[in-house]
């Protein structure tokens, strides 16, 4: 690499002659880089005086704005939540618009295996089936239909049933997937 002739040369520490003397406040630590404990003080240091210098910008940035403080005394309910969103089901159909409102429900209200609904809330895929029927064990009874036959071009016909099925996962993620795959085979049938 050439140098400009314009160019300024670096000065190289090198190591002091043998014989001479230490530098008076060097002693032996000297050459050493300082270990960690003093770089992360100097560096505590150098954050402290940095957010004292914004603190201080902030007070006179904002001195001139006059404020009412609040009463807390008055408020006595916490603010009101709003409802969830229901997002439309995309099926016009009774038993994939079961099955899609029950993959919505698997998804909000979280999944279980065991029982068809656990002590969070957390329903299996029958559980959820039916919390979304309504009642109508008749459409309850063909949307579990559909979810087995589902499963079943899957994995298998080995699949005995849903239940069996739901119990077999260590997460949800599968009946889950599933529960979606058979609103789109509900709808391609049209029920």
């Amino acid at each position: 690499m050439q140098l400009s002739p314009y160019a300024t040369p670096v000065p190289v520490p090198t190591d002091p002659p043998s014989g001479a003397p230490p530098p008076p406040d060097g002693g032996p630590e000297q050459g050493r880089r300082p270990g960690l404990e003093a770089r992360m003080e100097a560096v505590k240091r150098h954050v402290d005086a940095r957010l004292t210098v914004a603190a201080v910008a902030y007070e006179v940035n904002t001195a001139h704005i006059d404020t009412v403080p609040v009463d807390w005394s008055r408020i006595t309910t916490a603010p009101a939540t709003a409802p969830p969103i229901r997002i439309p089901c995309p099926y016009t159909t009774p038993v994939a618009g079961l099955l899609q409102r029950a993959f919505l429900r698997l998804r909000e209200a979280g999944w279980c295996a065991g029982a068809l609904v656990d002590e969070d809330g957390a329903l299996c895929s029958q559980g959820a089936i039916r919390r979304e029927s309504g009642g109508d064990r008749r459409l309850e009874a063909q949307a579990m239909e559909v979810l087995l036959e589902a499963i079943r071009r899957k994995f298998g016909p080995s699949v005995e049933s849903v239940p069996t099925f739901n119990d077999a996962w260590a997460d949800g993620r599968e009946p889950t997937r599933m529960m979606e795959q058979a609103s789109i085979l509900a709808d391609a049938r049209g029920i």
